[in-house]
């Protein structure tokens, strides 16, 4: 059995195997169980084995590419045109397969151990930040059914609640005190835990060079740097900085047709959570510019006088990362451009 590209659908426990040759003949249809999966693949001959970039897909990266296979990862998105018929492991595995064989296919770069080691800390300070922000809404939520008007920010929370439950004054009885004083402890609960995840980020930060080197540019700090060197993996799989600010969905969307060229708002495709602290670092650098006479602030206040500032936060977003994209692939340090 020569097999040329292997798609294979990940999952838990039970995993679809679809083969072909050089050809495009399938050779092989299988379904086994996650315990046979390694000593199977180990007694193929190398070939290319895809996947979809998803859950534990990084993990098969790792054990495949040990076994002397060639390795790809596909987006879903890219998958999901070459299903045939209705959607099952089998269909699934063929359209890897199939998508894999495409010569201008896309991949995605694989993680190592250290990186995802990185953007496990950045899910789980994420996570507590929501369920801060979630409970300081429940408590304003709560407050207002006792005709007290709490004022927004975290930081509005923990100055006044104290005062409130101190104030003999309001309508709240005993066992309200009790309810809010509970939530007011774990709003500090949570505030340690997300003070306990930023020194781990400071820690990451200071042991890596790349991240030390990448802060030096305007509105990126420790967290943005290293959620940066934990999801991208290697630059050079982005031809120029362009690719990598649309992989993170910087730029305009399309809608065009014959000589019609339309640009929309940006795609906001990718990483999410990305491309929230870069646009939130740039607005930063935005607020800045206001104060600063150098050329780069020169031009951000032309373009936030022409564009607006929630326009030139998102361009001065995309400018870093094309800025990142040529330090990583080039390895030097930043060097501030004449506008």
């Amino acid at each position: 059995m020569n097999i040329s590209i292997l798609g294979i659908d990940i999952a838990k426990n039970v995993f679809q195997l679809h083969g072909v040759d050089k050809t495009g003949k399938a050779v092989l249809k299988k379904r086994i169980y996650r315990e046979g999966l390694l000593s199977y693949i180990a007694q193929l001959s190398p070939c290319i084995i895809a996947m979809e970039a998803c859950s534990s897909s990084n993990y098969w990266y790792r054990r495949f590419t040990e076994l002397g296979h060639t390795v790809k990862l596909i987006s879903p998105q890219y998958v999901k045109p070459y299903v045939k018929t209705n959607k099952n492991d089998a269909c699934d595995a063929e359209a890897i397969c199939e998508a894999a064989s495409r010569p201008n296919m896309r991949f995605v770069s694989p993680k190592n151990i250290e990186q995802q080691s990185i953007q496990s800390v950045h899910r789980v300070r994420e996570r507590l930040i929501g369920n801060r922000t979630a409970l300081i809404n429940q408590i304003r939520g709560l407050l207002a059914e006792h005709g007290i008007i709490a004022a927004k920010g975290i930081s509005q929370i923990r100055k006044h609640l104290p005062r409130i439950l101190e104030d003999m004054e309001n309508e709240l009885i005993g066992s309200d005190r009790e309810l809010f004083r509970e939530l007011y402890e774990e709003v500090r609960m949570l505030d340690g835990k997300i003070q306990s995840y930023d020194k781990k980020l400071e820690m990451i930060y200071k042991s890596n060079p790349v991240c030390q080197r990448l802060a030096q540019i305007e509105g990126l700090g420790i967290v943005t740097t290293t959620a940066l060197i934990a999801a991208i993996g290697d630059a050079k799989v982005f031809k120029n900085g362009r690719q990598m600010s649309a992989w993170l969905g910087l730029t305009p969307r399309q809608h065009s047709s014959g000589n019609k060229q339309v640009l929309l708002g940006i795609s906001k495709r990718g990483d999410c959570y990305l491309r929230k602290l870069l646009v939130h670092g740039a607005r930063a650098v935005v607020y800045r510019a206001q104060t600063k006479k150098d050329d780069r602030s020169k031009w951000i206040a032309s373009l936030v006088e022409r564009r607006g500032s929630n326009k030139a936060c998102v361009a001065v977003a995309n400018k870093n990362v094309r800025i990142v994209w040529s330090m990583l692939v080039n390895e030097t340090d930043y060097r501030k451009a004449s506008y």
